[in-house]
Parts: structure tokens; C-alpha cells; sequence
């Protein structure tokens, strides 16, 4: 009995290490939408995540969508990126080959709703 509790204890203490050790970094995979649509019509649909994906690299480059913001909509909720994410998502659109539908993965930290990203890569 004592010898599963110290390995049970044991396993937790090195799961709490992994979780320390990721530093409070948040992996989201999903597609990049403007806050203007994320919040609006692509919030408004049955499967907001379809929605997203169906939104074309045209209408979120658009200044005023890019003025709204920029973000991620991933299983089902828009997260939105810092000024340095808006800026490295913008770019990655630019990079991408796909008009609609590309699918990224983004990492950050999350703070108030709100990710500061360090790097957006598209999903292949």
C-alpha cells in the first residue's frame, strides 16, 4: 500500500515538473480570423469552427478586419493575439498558399484572454 502511494506521489510530483517546465505556454491549432468576423458571423453560425475555417485570406486581410484584430479560432473559441501575434499571423497568411482553410499552429502564453504568441506555423 505504501509503495503505491510513494509511486502515485512520485508521478504526480513529475507530471507538476513537466507542467512547470512548459513555462505557461499554450499550443492552439486552428485557423486565423479576424475579431471583427470571429465575434460577428462566424460566431453566429451552428459550427463557428467550420465557419472560421471557411473565411478567405481576402476578406481577413481587408483593413478594417485587420484593424479589428487578429486571432485564432481553435476547438470552438476565438482567442486573440497580442500586437507582435497580429503582425506574426498577418504574415503568415501572407506566406500561405491556401485562400481559405489553412490551418496554423500558434504558441504563447495566454494572459486575460488575450496570447502573446511567439511563433504561427501552417499546418500541412
Amino acid at each position: 500500500m505504501l509503495k503505491k502511494f510513494i509511486l502515485s506521489l512520485t508521478a504526480i510530483m513529475a507530471l507538476g515538473l513537466i507542467a512547470v517546465a512548459q513555462d505557461g505556454k499554450t499550443t492552439l491549432t486552428g485557423h486565423i480570423v479576424d475579431k471583427a468576423c470571429a465575434t460577428g458571423k462566424v460566431a453566429k453560425q451552428s459550427d463557428p469552427q467550420a465557419a472560421a475555417a471557411n473565411e478567405t485570406k481576402g476578406c481577413i486581410m481587408m483593413d478594417g478586419c485587420l484593424k479589428s484584430g487578429l486571432g485564432i479560432y481553435s476547438e470552438g473559441k476565438y482567442t486573440e493575439f497580442d500586437a507582435k501575434g497580429a503582425a506574426l499571423a498577418k504574415a503568415a497568411l501572407e506566406k500561405s498558399k491556401k485562400d481559405k482553410g489553412a490551418t496554423f499552429k500558434v504558441t504563447g502564453k495566454v494572459t486575460g484572454g488575450k496570447m502573446a504568441v511567439e511563433s504561427i506555423d501552417e499546418v500541412e
